[in-house]
Protein backbone atom coordinates (compact mmCIF):
# COMPACT_ATOMS: atom_id res chain seq x y z
CA UNK A 1 0.00 0.00 0.00
CA UNK A 2 2.86 2.38 0.82
CA UNK A 3 4.33 1.76 -2.63
CA UNK A 4 1.03 2.78 -4.25
CA UNK A 5 1.06 6.12 -2.43
CA UNK A 6 4.70 6.67 -3.38
CA UNK A 7 3.81 5.96 -7.01
CA UNK A 8 1.00 8.54 -6.87
CA UNK A 9 3.33 11.09 -5.28
CA UNK A 10 5.83 10.81 -8.15
CA UNK A 11 3.45 12.75 -10.42
CA UNK A 12 3.36 15.62 -7.89
CA UNK A 13 6.81 15.07 -6.36
CA UNK A 14 8.08 18.63 -6.77
CA UNK A 15 4.80 20.15 -5.62
CA UNK A 16 4.77 18.05 -2.45
CA UNK A 17 8.39 18.94 -1.72
CA UNK A 18 7.64 22.67 -1.95
CA UNK A 19 4.40 22.24 0.01
CA UNK A 20 6.13 20.48 2.92
CA UNK A 21 8.74 23.22 3.15
CA UNK A 22 6.09 25.95 3.05
CA UNK A 23 3.84 24.18 5.55
CA UNK A 24 6.71 23.96 8.06
CA UNK A 25 7.34 27.69 7.59
CA UNK A 26 3.64 28.56 7.99
CA UNK A 27 3.14 26.77 11.32
CA UNK A 28 6.35 28.13 12.88
CA UNK A 29 5.95 30.41 15.87
CA UNK A 30 8.13 32.70 18.00
CA UNK A 31 6.63 31.03 21.06
CA UNK A 32 9.08 28.20 22.00
CA UNK A 33 6.34 25.84 23.27
CA UNK A 34 4.30 26.16 20.06
CA UNK A 35 7.43 25.66 17.98
CA UNK A 36 8.30 22.53 19.97
CA UNK A 37 4.83 21.08 19.40
CA UNK A 38 4.68 21.96 15.69
CA UNK A 39 8.10 20.34 15.19
CA UNK A 40 6.64 17.21 16.76
CA UNK A 41 3.63 17.39 14.42
CA UNK A 42 5.82 17.79 11.33
CA UNK A 43 7.97 14.79 12.17
CA UNK A 44 4.99 12.45 12.58
CA UNK A 45 3.17 13.48 9.40
CA UNK A 46 0.58 11.10 7.97
CA UNK A 47 -0.19 10.06 4.40
CA UNK A 48 -1.03 13.67 3.38
CA UNK A 49 -3.89 12.44 1.21
CA UNK A 50 -5.77 15.76 1.33
CA UNK A 51 -2.97 18.03 0.05
CA UNK A 52 -2.25 15.37 -2.57
CA UNK A 53 -5.83 15.72 -3.79
CA UNK A 54 -5.34 19.50 -4.01
CA UNK A 55 -2.31 19.14 -6.28
CA UNK A 56 -3.70 16.29 -8.38
CA UNK A 57 -6.95 18.16 -9.11
CA UNK A 58 -5.10 21.41 -9.80
CA UNK A 59 -2.63 19.75 -12.20
CA UNK A 60 -5.35 17.85 -14.02
CA UNK A 61 -7.27 21.09 -14.64
CA UNK A 62 -4.43 23.56 -15.14
CA UNK A 63 -1.06 24.71 -13.85
CA UNK A 64 -0.26 24.86 -10.13
CA UNK A 65 0.04 28.38 -8.77
CA UNK A 66 0.97 30.09 -5.51
CA UNK A 67 -2.69 29.79 -4.53
CA UNK A 68 -2.54 26.00 -5.04
CA UNK A 69 0.26 25.66 -2.48
CA UNK A 70 -1.63 27.88 -0.06
CA UNK A 71 -4.77 25.79 -0.58
CA UNK A 72 -2.87 22.61 0.28
CA UNK A 73 -1.54 24.25 3.46
CA UNK A 74 -5.01 25.52 4.43
CA UNK A 75 -6.44 22.04 4.12
CA UNK A 76 -3.59 20.39 6.02
CA UNK A 77 -3.84 22.99 8.81
CA UNK A 78 -7.54 22.19 9.27
CA UNK A 79 -6.91 18.45 9.10
CA UNK A 80 -4.07 18.56 11.63
CA UNK A 81 -6.05 20.80 13.99
CA UNK A 82 -9.06 18.47 13.94
CA UNK A 83 -6.85 15.45 14.66
CA UNK A 84 -5.37 17.23 17.69
CA UNK A 85 -8.85 18.15 18.93
CA UNK A 86 -10.22 14.65 18.19
CA UNK A 87 -7.56 13.06 20.40
CA UNK A 88 -8.67 15.28 23.28
CA UNK A 89 -12.35 14.50 22.66
CA UNK A 90 -11.66 10.74 22.42
CA UNK A 91 -9.17 10.84 25.31
CA UNK A 92 -6.71 9.07 23.01
CA UNK A 93 -3.05 8.79 23.97
CA UNK A 94 -1.91 7.52 20.58
CA UNK A 95 -2.05 8.91 17.05
CA UNK A 96 -0.63 6.79 14.20
CA UNK A 97 1.10 4.58 16.73
CA UNK A 98 2.93 7.38 18.58
CA UNK A 99 2.03 9.58 21.54
CA UNK A 100 -0.65 12.18 20.83
CA UNK A 101 -0.21 15.88 21.62
CA UNK A 102 -2.55 15.64 24.62
CA UNK A 103 -0.67 12.61 25.96
CA UNK A 104 2.58 14.60 26.09
CA UNK A 105 1.44 18.18 26.78
CA UNK A 106 -2.03 17.51 28.32
CA UNK A 107 -5.48 18.56 27.14
CA UNK A 108 -5.36 22.34 27.66
CA UNK A 109 -2.24 22.77 25.57
CA UNK A 110 -3.56 20.33 22.93
CA UNK A 111 -6.83 22.28 22.55
CA UNK A 112 -4.96 25.58 22.24
CA UNK A 113 -2.56 24.03 19.71
CA UNK A 114 -5.54 22.96 17.59
CA UNK A 115 -6.95 26.49 17.88
CA UNK A 116 -3.57 27.93 16.84
CA UNK A 117 -3.50 25.77 13.70
CA UNK A 118 -7.08 26.73 12.79
CA UNK A 119 -6.26 30.43 13.24
CA UNK A 120 -3.25 29.97 10.94
CA UNK A 121 -5.54 28.60 8.22
CA UNK A 122 -7.86 31.60 8.50
CA UNK A 123 -4.93 34.05 8.45
CA UNK A 124 -3.43 32.39 5.39
CA UNK A 125 -6.71 32.91 3.52
CA UNK A 126 -7.38 36.48 4.71
CA UNK A 127 -3.78 37.74 4.33
CA UNK A 128 -3.84 36.68 0.67
CA UNK A 129 -7.40 37.88 -0.01
CA UNK A 130 -8.58 34.36 -0.91
CA UNK A 131 -12.24 35.06 -0.20
CA UNK A 132 -13.33 31.92 -2.05
CA UNK A 133 -10.98 29.75 0.01
CA UNK A 134 -11.99 31.52 3.23
CA UNK A 135 -15.59 30.54 2.52
CA UNK A 136 -14.52 26.92 1.95
CA UNK A 137 -12.48 26.89 5.16
CA UNK A 138 -15.27 28.33 7.33
CA UNK A 139 -17.93 26.06 5.85
CA UNK A 140 -15.73 22.98 6.29
CA UNK A 141 -14.92 23.82 9.92
CA UNK A 142 -18.64 24.32 10.59
CA UNK A 143 -19.54 21.04 8.85
CA UNK A 144 -16.93 19.03 10.75
CA UNK A 145 -18.03 20.44 14.11
CA UNK A 146 -21.69 19.73 13.32
CA UNK A 147 -20.83 16.18 12.26
CA UNK A 148 -18.96 15.47 15.48
CA UNK A 149 -21.77 16.88 17.63
CA UNK A 150 -24.46 15.03 15.65
CA UNK A 151 -22.59 11.77 16.11
CA UNK A 152 -22.26 12.39 19.86
CA UNK A 153 -25.97 13.15 20.15
CA UNK A 154 -27.06 10.08 18.19
CA UNK A 155 -24.53 7.75 19.82
CA UNK A 156 -26.05 8.46 23.22
CA UNK A 157 -29.46 7.29 21.99
CA UNK A 158 -28.08 4.57 19.67
CA UNK A 159 -30.69 5.46 17.04
CA UNK A 160 -28.59 6.21 13.96
CA UNK A 161 -30.34 5.44 10.67
CA UNK A 162 -28.48 5.13 7.37
CA UNK A 163 -29.72 8.60 6.43
CA UNK A 164 -28.28 10.08 9.63
CA UNK A 165 -25.08 8.10 9.12
CA UNK A 166 -24.68 9.60 5.64
CA UNK A 167 -25.12 13.09 7.11
CA UNK A 168 -22.53 12.43 9.84
CA UNK A 169 -20.01 10.98 7.40
CA UNK A 170 -20.43 13.84 4.95
CA UNK A 171 -19.87 16.42 7.68
CA UNK A 172 -17.09 14.66 9.62
CA UNK A 173 -14.99 13.15 6.83
CA UNK A 174 -16.14 13.84 3.29
CA UNK A 175 -16.46 17.61 3.73
CA UNK A 176 -12.68 18.07 4.12
CA UNK A 177 -11.82 15.85 1.15
CA UNK A 178 -14.49 17.72 -0.85
CA UNK A 179 -12.86 21.00 0.23
CA UNK A 180 -9.48 19.67 -0.95
CA UNK A 181 -10.84 18.90 -4.41
CA UNK A 182 -12.89 22.08 -4.68
CA UNK A 183 -9.97 24.16 -3.43
CA UNK A 184 -7.59 22.54 -5.92
CA UNK A 185 -9.97 23.45 -8.76
CA UNK A 186 -10.50 27.02 -7.56
CA UNK A 187 -6.75 27.54 -7.15
CA UNK A 188 -6.27 27.22 -10.93
CA UNK A 189 -9.34 29.32 -11.78
CA UNK A 190 -11.49 26.44 -13.06
CA UNK A 191 -15.01 27.38 -14.15
CA UNK A 192 -17.84 26.99 -11.63
CA UNK A 193 -19.29 23.87 -13.25
CA UNK A 194 -15.91 22.13 -13.05
CA UNK A 195 -15.43 23.28 -9.44
CA UNK A 196 -18.77 21.73 -8.44
CA UNK A 197 -17.90 18.49 -10.25
CA UNK A 198 -14.62 18.28 -8.35
CA UNK A 199 -16.43 18.92 -5.07
CA UNK A 200 -18.87 16.11 -5.88
CA UNK A 201 -15.89 13.88 -6.70
CA UNK A 202 -14.45 14.71 -3.28
CA UNK A 203 -17.73 13.97 -1.48
CA UNK A 204 -18.07 10.54 -3.10
CA UNK A 205 -14.43 9.69 -2.40
CA UNK A 206 -14.67 10.99 1.17
CA UNK A 207 -17.71 8.88 2.05
CA UNK A 208 -16.01 5.81 0.54
CA UNK A 209 -12.95 6.64 2.68
CA UNK A 210 -15.04 6.59 5.86
CA UNK A 211 -16.84 3.36 4.97
CA UNK A 212 -13.42 1.72 4.52
CA UNK A 213 -12.53 2.90 8.03
CA UNK A 214 -15.81 1.40 9.28
CA UNK A 215 -14.88 -1.96 7.79
CA UNK A 216 -11.52 -1.95 9.61
CA UNK A 217 -13.43 -2.22 12.89
CA UNK A 218 -14.49 -5.75 11.93
CA UNK A 219 -11.35 -7.00 10.15
CA UNK A 220 -9.16 -8.61 12.79
CA UNK A 221 -6.40 -9.43 10.33
CA UNK A 222 -5.70 -5.69 10.03
CA UNK A 223 -5.31 -5.11 13.77
CA UNK A 224 -1.61 -4.32 13.67
CA UNK A 225 -1.74 -2.45 10.36
CA UNK A 226 -4.31 0.20 11.14
CA UNK A 227 -2.93 1.03 14.57
CA UNK A 228 -6.23 0.84 16.48
CA UNK A 229 -7.91 -1.99 18.38
CA UNK A 230 -10.62 -3.94 16.58
CA UNK A 231 -14.11 -3.04 17.80
CA UNK A 232 -13.09 0.43 19.05
CA UNK A 233 -16.07 2.00 17.23
CA UNK A 234 -18.41 -0.38 19.05
CA UNK A 235 -16.76 0.39 22.36
CA UNK A 236 -17.20 4.12 21.75
CA UNK A 237 -20.84 3.48 20.73
CA UNK A 238 -20.26 4.72 17.18
CA UNK A 239 -22.96 3.17 15.00
CA UNK A 240 -21.32 2.55 11.63
CA UNK A 241 -22.73 1.28 8.34
CA UNK A 242 -22.17 -2.50 8.80
CA UNK A 243 -23.90 -2.32 12.20
CA UNK A 244 -26.76 -0.17 10.86
CA UNK A 245 -27.45 -2.81 8.19
CA UNK A 246 -27.34 -5.64 10.77
CA UNK A 247 -29.74 -3.84 13.14
CA UNK A 248 -32.11 -2.88 10.32
CA UNK A 249 -32.43 -6.50 9.20
CA UNK A 250 -32.52 -8.08 12.66
CA UNK A 251 -35.58 -9.33 14.53
CA UNK A 252 -36.90 -7.13 17.35
CA UNK A 253 -35.40 -9.52 19.86
CA UNK A 254 -31.95 -9.38 18.20
CA UNK A 255 -32.15 -5.60 17.84
CA UNK A 256 -32.75 -5.29 21.57
CA UNK A 257 -29.85 -7.67 22.30
CA UNK A 258 -27.44 -5.73 20.05
CA UNK A 259 -28.33 -2.33 21.53
CA UNK A 260 -28.21 -3.66 25.11
CA UNK A 261 -24.82 -5.24 24.38
CA UNK A 262 -23.44 -1.92 23.11
CA UNK A 263 -24.84 -0.05 26.12
CA UNK A 264 -23.26 -2.59 28.50
CA UNK A 265 -20.16 -3.24 26.43
CA UNK A 266 -17.41 -5.75 27.27
CA UNK A 267 -14.91 -7.86 25.29
CA UNK A 268 -17.13 -10.96 25.24
CA UNK A 269 -20.09 -9.00 23.87
CA UNK A 270 -17.83 -7.31 21.35
CA UNK A 271 -16.92 -10.61 19.70
CA UNK A 272 -20.56 -11.68 19.59
CA UNK A 273 -21.65 -8.40 17.96
CA UNK A 274 -18.84 -8.60 15.40
CA UNK A 275 -19.81 -12.18 14.54
CA UNK A 276 -23.48 -11.19 14.23
CA UNK A 277 -22.70 -8.27 11.91
CA UNK A 278 -20.54 -10.50 9.72
CA UNK A 279 -23.21 -13.22 9.52
CA UNK A 280 -25.94 -10.67 8.75
CA UNK A 281 -24.17 -9.50 5.60
CA UNK A 282 -23.34 -6.08 7.08
CA UNK A 283 -19.76 -6.09 5.77
CA UNK A 284 -20.86 -7.06 2.25
CA UNK A 285 -23.49 -4.32 2.25
CA UNK A 286 -21.00 -1.65 3.35
CA UNK A 287 -18.42 -2.89 0.84
CA UNK A 288 -20.94 -2.75 -2.02
CA UNK A 289 -21.93 0.80 -1.11
CA UNK A 290 -18.27 1.81 -0.89
CA UNK A 291 -17.54 0.38 -4.36
CA UNK A 292 -20.59 2.14 -5.82
CA UNK A 293 -19.30 5.44 -4.46
CA UNK A 294 -15.87 4.69 -5.92
CA UNK A 295 -17.36 3.92 -9.33
CA UNK A 296 -19.41 7.13 -9.31
CA UNK A 297 -16.32 9.14 -8.39
CA UNK A 298 -14.34 7.55 -11.24
CA UNK A 299 -17.20 8.34 -13.68
CA UNK A 300 -16.71 12.05 -12.99
CA UNK A 301 -13.09 11.77 -14.12
CA UNK A 302 -14.14 10.17 -17.44
CA UNK A 303 -15.04 13.64 -18.75
CA UNK A 304 -11.40 14.78 -18.62
CA UNK A 305 -8.54 13.96 -21.04
CA UNK A 306 -6.31 11.00 -20.25
CA UNK A 307 -2.98 12.01 -18.72
CA UNK A 308 -0.54 10.90 -16.04
CA UNK A 309 -2.20 13.08 -13.40
CA UNK A 310 -5.67 11.71 -14.15
CA UNK A 311 -4.25 8.19 -13.89
CA UNK A 312 -2.77 9.11 -10.48
CA UNK A 313 -6.15 10.47 -9.35
CA UNK A 314 -7.86 7.22 -10.34
CA UNK A 315 -5.16 5.27 -8.51
CA UNK A 316 -5.78 7.43 -5.43
CA UNK A 317 -9.50 6.62 -5.46
CA UNK A 318 -8.73 2.91 -5.76
CA UNK A 319 -6.12 3.18 -3.00
CA UNK A 320 -8.73 4.64 -0.65
CA UNK A 321 -11.02 1.61 -0.99
CA UNK A 322 -8.22 -1.00 -1.12
CA UNK A 323 -5.87 0.32 1.62
CA UNK A 324 -5.08 -1.75 4.67
CA UNK A 325 -4.54 1.16 7.06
Amino acid sequence: MKKILEKIRTSIKEEMKVFEKQFFSIIKSKIPLIDQITHYIIHRKGKQIRPMFVFLIAKMLGKTQKKTYHTASLIELIHTATLVHDDVIDNSNLRRGVSSINAIWKNKIAVLTGDYLLSKSLLLATNNNYHDLLKIVCKTMKDMSEGELLQMEKSKKLNITESTYNKIVYHKTASLIAASCEGGARSVNADENTVLKMRKFGILTGIAFQIKDDLFDYASEHKNLIGKPIGIDLKEKKITLPLIYAIRNASQEDQKWILDSIKNFDEKKKQKIISYVKQSGGLEYAHQKMMKLRNNALKILEHYPECTIKKSLKTMVNFIVERNR
